[in-house]
């Protein structure tokens, strides 16, 4: 790694910040400053743009870049910005790294290559190594595929790696997360992404979480975090089981809407997911504001209040 580029302190509570979209599937952008402003608020210690969250998938190189901006803007320094990039190939994610870099983010989140097929323990490597050196700048490994997930002894190949600083643990189980720790953490940081699982992560020794409940509560998720370092284990363990309920009512499929309805019933500006996800029905609605109300996150609603279908 070239020694002009620092690396970042990714620790605690990185949070994943949405896309807002409107109904052409256009980018809303002061609704995106709005949520770079909450999710600050709040106390959180990074937060990543372009991810599963952020519905990376859908977007090109030239929009990641431009999101990016506006995050990097906003954070102006206060906090690392990791930027996703979920591609399929060694070229593509290299040119979306170049872009992302031009921004000014600190990190790149790149998941492996899995469409069709997973890759050889070689050819992760290689990728992750080709990306590293052509970009320049801090990877985190954004291990989540289910078919093309990264086992330990492949992890310990790319922790050797100079621009390999973390890995994002999400796919798998806590099996694991638990040898990735043990084996890694002197080497790279260890960040949890299983949602409901956090507070056992954090148990076991990673240094911190990247994932999506963050963005729905982010001031409970940085409470756990800090109640867990000052070793108030009764206090985490009220806020893992405050947590777990809103977790509950958005996993699973249409993911991308269900964290927007979530975050819209709390009053925010997430704006609507982009087609083909479309946004929930209303007993989906219902649910999500259930667990919210639970919480105390639920921001009171007109009774006519529906799931949004435009922005």
């Amino acid at each position: 790694m070239a020694a002009a580029q620092q690396q970042p302190d990714l620790h605690g509570i990185v949070a994943t910040v949405v896309t807002p979209f409107d109904a052409a599937g256009e980018i809303i952008e002061d609704a995106l400053r709005e949520e770079v402003r909450y999710l600050l608020g709040a106390g959180v210690t990074g937060i990543c743009a372009c991810g599963t969250t952020g519905e990376g998938e859908t977007l090109s190189a030239e929009e990641s870049a431009r999101i990016c901006d506006i995050v990097v803007q906003e954070v102006a320094g206060r906090t690392p910005v990791v930027a996703g990039i979920i591609q399929n190939s060694t070229a593509q994610v290299i040119r979306y790294g170049h872009a992302l870099k031009a921004v000014g983010v600190d990190a790149l989140q790149v998941t492996p290559v899995h469409y069709l097929w997973a890759p050889s323990a070689d050819g992760t490597v290689e990728y992750y190594r080709r990306i590293g050196e052509a970009v320049d700048l801090p990877l985190v490994i954004y291990n989540v595929v289910p078919w093309a997930l990264i086992g330990a002894d492949t992890a310990e190949r790319l922790a050797d790696l100079p621009h390999v600083v973390a890995i994002k643990q999400s796919g798998g189980d806590m099996h694991l997360l638990a040898d990735l720790v043990h084996r890694l953490r002197d080497r790279i940081t260890i960040l949890a992404a299983v949602d409901d699982l956090h507070l056992p992560a954090f148990l076991l020794g990673a240094q911190g979480a990247l994932a999506a409940i963050p963005t729905i509560t982010p001031h409970l998720s940085v409470e756990l975090w800090e109640a867990f370092q000052r070793g108030d284990l009764d206090r985490a363990r009220a806020l893992h089981e405050q947590i777990l309920p809103v977790w509950r009512s958005v996993e699973g499929p249409n993911q991308p809407a269900l964290i927007k309805e979530a975050l819209r019933l709390q009053g925010r500006t997430p704006g609507i997911p982009r087609h083909p996800v479309t946004p929930v029905g209303a007993a989906e609605s219902r649910r999500i504001a259930a667990a919210l109300g639970k919480a105390g996150l639920l921001k009171e609603q007109p009774l006519s209040a529906e799931p949004a279908t435009t922005a």
